[in-house]
């Protein structure tokens, strides 16, 4: 029998590639950079099932071109860059890799909060370029302690909760921001839904985790930055978009807010010229946030859990629907 075909958008991790080596023929993009849009026709043309990657647009175009797909497995938890509805109205099942990358998703924002309110990479740089001249002294490289502070929560789905416990040694005060209440969160870290304006009049660190769509692009704008403290912070490991990169910058060089860790941007990679790149009261990373050998292993066996389920008949195990 004639094995399905699977085409691979770029190399995932072995765990995933030998579950999916061992029951069909790959035809895997070889190349570090992202496959052309010819080259993703070229690939889609003849396949059964697909593993994308966000970078990779996925149309209704692309789907009429695709007479055999079944199945498009997404190698991350956002979805954007797949046209879900055109999906349904083929037939095409579309899954994601939900709950395996909380944990690491939420140590990155963990990561960048610390590194951003202690200066750690700033730090770093005075040393290594020998501005380090004194020993010690009173002044030197301060930041701000997180003990007892306001952190607010944008958008307390997973990662936005595990965020929010990371915090508890730290006896932060939770403030959180969602659609719907979320009792038991609430009960286990004595957090508190507000209001979008009252999270960010009020929090020392606000941490977006909201999933990008019409409601949260650009959300974080100029009159939602104007209503932070001069001395909070922001962190996103979330999407890009929600931020107005412009109105952030402006923002970060008057000294309006304190700082910002960024795992995400507008446009990636980022390009050279981005003001925000310029600042020393920025962190960056280049959208890392589930760049852990553990995550991303668990990640792309997902994905090939989905694949085998559905080209065997048994429907999906992670389906998102429009």
């Amino acid at each position: 029998m004639t094995k399905k075909r699977v085409f691979i958008t770029r190399e995932i991790l072995p765990a995933g590639m030998k579950k999916l080596q061992e029951k069909f023929d790959i035809n895997l993009w070889p190349e570090y950079f992202p496959p052309s849009t010819e080259e993703l026709y070229k690939g889609f043309k003849h396949a059964d099932a697909a593993v994308t990657m966000l970078s990779d647009k996925i149309d209704a175009n692309l789907m009429d071109a695709s007479p055999y797909l079944k199945i498009i497995a997404q190698l991350a938890v956002g979805y954007d860059n797949i046209d879900v509805k055109a999906a349904k109205e083929r037939n095409i099942i579309v899954t994601n890799t939900p709950d395996v990358l909380t944990e690491s998703t939420a140590d990155m924002s963990f990561a960048l909060m610390m590194a951003i309110t202690r200066r750690i990479v700033e730090a770093d740089h005075y040393v290594r370029s020998g501005q380090w001249k004194v020993a010690w002294h009173p002044s030197m490289l301060l930041g701000s302690d997180l003990a007892g502070k306001t952190i607010g929560i944008l958008g307390a789905g997973r990662i936005g909760q595990a965020m929010a416990r990371k915090t508890l040694g730290f006896n932060m005060k939770i403030l959180y921001n969602s659609r719907t209440p979320k009792p038991e969160f609430e009960k286990e870290c004595k957090a508190v839904q507000v209001d979008f304006d009252t999270l960010m009049k009020e929090s020392d660190i606000v941490s977006v985790h909201y999933p990008l769509n019409e409601q949260t692009r650009g959300i974080i704008d100029k009159r939602a930055l104007e209503l932070m403290k001069p001395t909070a912070y922001l962190i996103t490991t979330a999407r890009g978009p929600v931020i107005d990169e412009m109105a952030l910058y402006e923002h970060l060089k008057a000294k309006r807010i304190a700082g910002a860790g960024m795992d995400v941007f507008d446009r990636e990679p980022v390009d050279m010229d981005n003001p925000l790149l310029k600042l020393d009261n920025v962190v960056v990373a280049p959208h890392i946030a589930s760049a852990s050998y553990e995550t991303r292993s668990k990640m792309s066996e997902m994905v090939a859990d989905n694949i085998i389920s559905v080209l065997e008949g048994k429907g999906p195990l992670n389906q998102v629907y429009a």
